[in-house]
């Protein structure tokens, strides 16, 4: 893959094998954004974690200090009792039977998250198929199935996000734009890396976290002192 010419230069601002502080990091990885919209900020986090056991799959979540600054528009699974009290804690879309069948008919799917309450989720079977795939279907591990819309969904609007290990043992997580203060950036990274330690699985053995590396959209990784 051949880069831009921006890219080799901003490159050449990172030491290869240097091992930054956090707040060295952060202000590089700011610095060395290829892109010329507001970019966003990824962590990437590699784990000592054994890929052939199902119950070393690292999976959690985390409510951002300063969220993402990404808003994901929701989807609300609810009653016609709850449609009000969705909307207001900040659903994009909220409805029951009508909203199901739509989706049914259609396969389209206009929203990023989706949650539901409990008495909705035997109807939600409907399109599980369809929600399945895209990694939408509202589940306890990820908090999506709830009673409580009003903090669901004003923590999800909030910057609470759900990360999970890929099938190479490492989590990618967006913890802000480029346009964000350092320290907010700082708290966030923090917030994200103390999240990935409290879920190390029981099983898990020898260095859990084995490094993790910041880079911005486009932009060069910069390898990050643990």
């Amino acid at each position: 893959m051949k880069h831009s010419k921006r890219y080799q230069e901003m490159t050449k601002k990172v030491e290869k094998n240097k091992v930054y502080p956090l707040a060295e990091a952060i202000k590089l990885a700011k610095e060395t954004s290829t892109t010329k919209f507001d970019g966003s900020l990824e962590v990437h986090v590699r784990l000592g974690i054994d890929l052939k056991k199902t119950e070393q799959q690292v999976r959690g979540t985390i409510v951002l200090p300063f969220g993402t600054g990404k808003t994901k528009k929701i989807a609300a699974f609810v009653g016609p009792d709850k449609e009000k009290d969705a909307k207001e804690a900040g659903a994009d879309l909220a409805g029951g039977q009508e909203l199901i069948d739509q989706i049914k008919a259609t396969g389209k799917v206009d929203f990023e998250i989706a949650v539901a309450t409990p008495d909705l989720m035997p109807k939600m079977a409907a399109i599980a198929k369809i929600l399945g795939p895209k990694g939408l279907m509202p589940s306890p591990k990820n908090e999506t199935i709830t009673t409580n819309l009003k903090k669901t969904i004003g923590e999800l609007k909030g910057g609470k996000v759900n990360f999970k290990s890929d099938d190479t043992g490492n989590i990618h997580q967006i913890i802000g734009k480029t346009s964000f203060k350092e320290k907010d950036l700082e708290n966030n990274y923090q917030a994200f890396l103390e999240a990935v330690k409290k879920v190390k699985p029981a099983t898990a053995k020898g260095s859990y976290i084995q490094g993790v590396t910041i880079a911005s959209s486009m932009g060069p990784g910069i390898k990050v002192q643990l």
